[in-house]
């Protein structure tokens, strides 16, 4: 047994930990929808791999040396990858300090908070590292059989760099406690965690775009130009790339010094860990003082006092930056597109229509749950005096003007270059929005709105019905934007999808 207050023992405390956060968010407390999780999941990576054979296999079956354009695709990729894990290690690292209820007890016993620091920021890097390993080895994995076995080395250099983002993200978070305080770093580390996350990739299609005039992000990465600008192959600046290829001799000092980074952070902002974790932990329980002079309670109707309340609400909620403003963020590059093509015609723009309608989907969706299942004042809403359907009707609209909010100047740019094509748009938009609406009013079950990244967990069959919803109408738009008779095919799927989703669900009305 490991002594109570040990690095052992708070390991232990920590995987049992997330060991029961993981299998909650699976199974939503039954067991047996893990053994579907575990069916569909291995079903999806098999996709993945066939997918990454298909695109990768033809090239890597010649011989892939390391010259430059492959060190500049290698490491175009490669950061791509380490923006998603700078984002994943900046919110986790965030929920450390402000998302635990077990840091009063610890923090209160003669523990050392250095132990229990290092400990969490340990699993931090360990799950940043396996989700950024899955992620990657369908790609791995398909080079490591058709390239060779030199390939495996990317499994170890994947870990060392999530615990380099796991390093930058407790600088960034310590650096915005020192400049912002407790009460806005939550805040502001989710925004971050957003825009890190989607950044890069948004600012690398915004680069294709305006420089090749393509949507694709691996154009830039292919650019002659860009290739011939940037330095030559025996340059220091591809030692990451190189330890990825299997370089031994490039390998063991990039991951030598990617952990000795993340051991030194450990060292440098633990002795703080417990101050901070207290000064956060005290935020939202003092009271905020009394209110300004001149605030009155004005006349208004039970739908636009509800409408308001799931406004300000959502303009509240920290953690709903990071779910859902990364959705947002990746509207910009096809608005990006609408801008720089703008009068070339209408074929320039069918790409960008299955993004704009399944974005809508997306936020309506996320939306949606937080405003009808995610309620925390469900019993005081549920007892005051309106009908139910007049409180329903109010959510669903406070949703649907969000979305429309953020879809309309996109769709009137687009109208200004073909308004056909933007009546599709908007048409499709609309319906896969109200589409996933209705799924989330059809299986809403009141959970407490922290439980937002756990959303799906509710029923499998309304997390399923809405991404097929969202992908047949996406079609659908995309389908009758061109004018094809086969958009009408795929708007009866997706009425069909809804059609099964309803029948499955406890709540019809």
């Amino acid at each position: 047994m490991a002594a109570p207050g040990s690095l052992l023992w708070f390991a232990r405390h920590e995987l049992r930990l997330s060991w029961r956060d993981w299998l909650a968010m699976m199974t939503g407390g039954r067991r047996v929808r893990l053994i579907g999780f575990t069916v569909g999941g291995f079903a999806i990576y098999a996709l993945l791999h066939l997918i990454a054979a298909a695109i990768i296999a033809p090239p890597a079956a010649k011989d892939i040396t390391a010259d430059k354009s492959t060190l500049v695709m290698v490491t175009g990729t490669g950061l791509l990858f380490f923006s998603v894990m700078l984002s994943q290690a900046l919110e986790s690292i965030t929920r450390v300090y402000y998302a635990r209820s077990d840091l009063d007890l610890i923090l209160s016993s003669p523990a050392s908070t250095r132990r229990l620091f290092a400990v969490r920021t340990g699993a931090v890097a360990l799950s940043t590292a396996v989700l950024s390993a899955l992620l990657a080895s369908p790609i791995i994995n398909v080079l490591i059989a058709f390239a060779g076995p030199h390939w495996l080395w990317a499994y170890l250099v994947l870990p060392a760099f999530a615990a380099l983002a796991v390093a930058l993200a407790m600088a960034m978070t310590m650096g915005l406690f020192q400049l912002v305080g407790p009460k806005r770093t939550r805040l502001i580390a989710q925004i971050l965690a957003a825009i890190v996350g989607a950044g890069f990739v948004i600012g690398i299609q915004a680069v294709a775009i305006l420089s090749f005039d393509s949507y694709s992000r691996f154009s830039l990465f292919s650019s002659p130009e860009l290739i011939a600008d940037l330095p030559d192959a025996e340059s220091p600046l591809w030692l990451p790339a190189r330890a990825v290829m299997g370089d031994a001799t490039a390998a063991i000092p990039v991951i030598a010094t990617c952990l000795a980074i993340l051991t030194i952070a450990m060292l440098f902002f633990s002795p703080s860990y417990g101050r901070l974790a207290i000064a956060a932990a005290s935020v939202g329980q003092t009271g905020r003082g009394r209110a300004r002079a001149g605030k009155h309670f004005t006349r208004r109707s039970p739908a636009q006092v509800l409408r308001q309340k799931e406004w300000r609400l959502l303009q509240r909620d920290p953690w709903l930056l990071s779910q859902t403003l990364m959705q947002m963020l990746y509207l910009v590059p096809p608005a990006l597109l609408l801008w720089v093509n703008y009068g070339e015609g209408a074929g320039a723009f069918v790409v960008i229509v299955p993004v704009l309608v399944m974005a809508a989907g997306q936020l309506a969706g996320g939306l949606a749950w937080l405003a009808l299942s995610g309620e925390d004042a469900f019993d005081l809403v549920a007892t005051a005096p309106i009908p139910s359907r007049d409180i329903l009707r109010a959510k669903i609209e406070a949703v649907l003007v969000v979305v429309a909010v953020v879809l309309a100047p996109l769709l009137a740019l687009l109208a200004l270059n073909d308004w056909t094509m933007a009546l599709a748009t908007g048409l499709c938009a609309a319906l896969s929005a109200a589409s996933a609406t209705a799924i989330q009013v059809w299986f809403r079950v009141p959970m407490r709105r922290a439980m937002f990244r756990r959303r799906q967990v509710a029923s499998r069959a309304a997390t399923i019905s809405e991404a097929f919803a969202s992908i047949t109408w996406a079609g659908t738009g995309a389908l009758l934007s061109m004018g094809s008779w086969v958009a009408g095919l795929t708007a009866i799927i997706a009425i069909g999808v809804l059609g099964i989703a309803r029948s499955l669900s406890p709540h019809r009305s």
